[in-house]
């Protein structure tokens, strides 16, 4: 059995990483308009909803997210079937 000693160091760059990771599956590629996530703003923008009615959108489970520190993320896919009338996202 060994141990390995982790340092301050390798968690901030634990970190970095991660963070860098996360950001590529949010933001688009410049080249790439294919989003899989959105968020809250632009979710409230495009359903043209304010943001106590998304908020019971997600209270009673019409439309599903995922949140990441503070900031929640909706799949567009789930966006998508709530547009064109498809029942729970």
């Amino acid at each position: 059995m060994s141990v390995e000693i982790i340092t301050k160091e390798d968690l901030v760059q634990f970190k970095s990483e991660l963070l860098f990771e996360i950001s590529k599956l949010v933001k688009p590629s410049e080249s790439n308009g294919n989003r899989q996530w959105m968020k809250s703003a632009e979710v409230r923008k495009l359903l043209s909803i304010s943001s106590g009615t998304l908020q019971n959108l997600r209270i009673n489970g019409t439309l599903r997210y995922t949140k990441i520190g503070g900031t929640m993320y909706y799949k567009t896919a789930d966006i998508h079937r709530l547009l064109e009338g498809g029942d729970h996202a």
